[in-house]
């Protein structure tokens, strides 16, 4: 990454949509401010148009379907694309969802799948062409560093996006994986990039907003609840206001875990209300291709509809050649409707004390996203404040003073006054003041526009975020106690990373006793956790609960034996231990041979994990090479 170029670039790589911003860093520096870059893209067939954002969809078109010209782009000068990548492939989506590339953030994070293998668009049956979600993602920067080029850099090679500073945004609660396969594609896209979590880059685009007078909304002692819907995912942090020898600071204290609910759901649930409507007034049942392309049509009445727009929203599905229906079939979403499934199925009014249902699962189900069993983001929420705020006397937990808003579901007001409202009832039950709501404009540009002015920040100076990593990670350290018939070997759960480390930063583990097996193949057990926020570095657990560590996909190796110590396979090496948690969120372990200078290195291969990394699971192994530095 260039950390001197003239521009600084922050990238929102969204579910739903995705944006540009930057900050031009030859403005003298009172007079800089963050702006969007309005992106070329096709918006019909053969018609160009530029938007504030990329919807983040590809469509894929089948060979012959439609003219390569058609989807031709300023910057294509040779070879027209078999692609498309924005506004057209959104709306073919309605129209022919087997060939459009939807939800790739999600499918991202999935662990279900091989996420470099072609799987999108997702479907049981047959598809003509798919995309991995590493390329899906890849596709969605190489538009915008076409676009950029095009626009911005011309014939100046100093300008071209793959020589500037860029941020590029992920979900707070992204695991490891997620947040390496999200820098291979920028990779592979020509950029370097550094990671932003999405909730702290929504914070930066307030205070880029208010300026210095963002001292006059909040108080040392305030917590302020980012609350950040976007299209596939609900992410929850909270922000204390600090009082650091008289001045005002900032600090992240808590951050959620990943939660696959967002629009996507929503969407989904309008469809189902619709198609359950047609079946009962006009005896019509939609089969699985027109139930997705009547979901990507209630998108777009959803966000019509959101905004206050009272008259009923036409919705077509295409028919299926001879099937259940053979013409188009046309109807509408009410306001009404709408409310009715969003607000009562998402947003209940439910007490502080509920927890989110887990819905018993059958023992053979098809592979797909992993949604939250339960649709209730209030109970969502009651949760994450019932885990990780302060409690008063009474065992409560203390409720945020504050609250702000971030992605496409919090533009609508019916959605921001339902969860403040329920926010309030819990206050009211505690006898405290209410929350207020930190106004800030564009829910849907916030990330990118903050992700700049957070680049702005760093190289000039300004108020920062105190944060670092998300989770703790633990190393497992097999006992050496003797076996006992009938029960496996004791384990324990070594802190190599603490709650809050800075991202780039390196710190030796204190430990005692520890030896590395070497000369033969071995696994390496890895932890992380977001409620053990208490722990330090070195600590060492015995037992903890079911929910309070989740065990993350391990790794095999065989270190290799040092000739000059004249080990033999299998020796046993007394080694002190360092923990590296990378710019990129991935961790480190090194493994310094306390008899000499010999040391290895220990890294998640992140290149070939498919395997479920759930809670409590003990996914199949993946190879790692292992391989030393010197």
């Amino acid at each position: 990454m260039e950390t001197n170029s003239r521009y600084i670039i922050g990238i929102d790589l969204g579910t739903t949509n995705s944006a540009l911003a930057f900050v031009d860093t030859a403005v003298p520096v009172p007079e800089r401010r963050a702006e969007v870059l309005r992106i070329p893209q096709l918006i019909a067939p053969g018609e160009v148009g530029e938007l504030e954002t990329l919807p983040s969809f590809v469509y894929l078109p089948e060979p012959g379907r439609m003219d390569p010209e058609l989807l031709r782009l300023p910057w294509h000068e040779a070879v027209p694309p078999d692609f498309a990548v924005g506004a057209l492939a959104r709306e073919m989506a309605a129209r022919a969802p087997g060939a459009v590339v939807s939800s790739a953030k999600s499918w991202l994070s999935c662990a279900t799948i091989d996420r470099r293998a072609p799987t999108l668009p997702f479907d049981r049956r047959p598809v003509p062409r798919q995309i991995s979600p590493v390329q899906a993602s890849r596709l969605y920067l190489e538009h915008f560093r076409d676009a950029w080029n095009c626009l911005k850099a011309g014939d100046d090679p100093g300008l071209r996006l793959e020589v500037q500073q860029v941020f590029l945004t992920v979900p707070a609660s992204f695991d490891a994986v997620a947040r390496q396969l999200t820098v291979e594609a920028a990779a592979e896209a020509g950029l370097q990039v550094q990671l932003l979590e999405e909730p702290q880059a929504a914070f930066y685009a307030w205070l880029l907003e208010q300026g210095d007078a963002w001292r006059e909304h909040v108080a040392a002692g305030d917590a302020i609840l980012v609350c950040d819907i976007g299209g596939g995912t609900t992410d929850f942090s909270l922000v204390a206001v600090t009082d650091v020898e008289g001045n005002l600071g900032l600090e992240r204290i808590a951050v959620g875990d990943h939660i696959l609910l967002g629009g996507d759901n929503m969407d989904l649930a309008l469809a189902y209300r619709v198609a359950q409507r047609l079946r009962a007034e006009r005896g019509l049942a939609l089969d699985g291709r027109q139930l997705a392309a009547l979901t990507h049509a209630c998108r777009a009445a959803k966000e019509k509809l959101s905004s206050d727009t009272p008259e009923p929203q036409r919705l077509t599905v295409l028919g299926v050649g001879s099937g259940v229906v053979g013409g188009a079939v046309t109807t509408e979403l009410r306001s009404e409707e709408m409310r009715d499934t969003l607000l009562d199925g998402f947003f209940p009014t439910v007490d502080i004390t509920d927890q989110p249902a887990s819905a018993r699962r059958i023992g053979l189900r098809t592979f797909g996203l992993d949604y939250a069993s339960d649709p209730g983001v209030t109970r969502h929420l009651a949760a994450f404040l019932s885990q990780h705020s302060f409690r008063d006397a009474s065992g409560r937990p203390i409720l945020p003073t504050a609250v702000l808003f971030n992605g496409g579901v919090t533009k609508s007001p019916v959605f921001r006054e339902r969860i403040i409202r329920v926010l309030n009832r819990w206050a009211g039950e505690s006898a405290a003041g209410g929350a207020d709501i930190l106004r800030g404009s564009h829910p849907d540009l916030a990330v990118a526009l903050g992700a700049a002015w957070y680049g702005q920040v760093r190289r000039e100076g300004g108020v920062r975020i105190k944060s670092g990593s998300a989770r703790s990670y633990y190393l497992g350290v097999e006992s050496s106690l003797p076996a006992v018939p009938g029960f496996p070997t004791p384990l324990e759960a070594l802190c190599v990373v603490n709650f809050g480390m800075e991202e780039g930063s390196r710190t030796e583990v204190p430990s005692e006793g520890l030896g590395l097996i070497v000369g033969e193949i071995t696994e390496f057990r890895f932890f992380s956790s977001t409620r053990r926020t208490g722990d330090h570095v070195g600590d060492v657990l015995s037992a903890w609960g079911e929910d309070e560590l989740r065990e993350l996909p391990p790794l095999t190796a065989e270190l290799p034996v040092r000739e000059k110590q004249a080990d033999i396979a299998g020796t046993l090496v007394p080694v002190r231990v360092e923990a590296v948690l990378t710019e990129v969120g991935t961790l480190e372990i090194w493994c310094q041979d306390r008899r000499g200078t010999d040391r290895w290195k220990l890294e998640f291969d992140l290149r070939a994990v498919e395997s479920d990394d759930s809670a409590g699971s003990a996914p199949e192994s993946t190879d790692n090479d292992g391989s030393p530095v010197e």
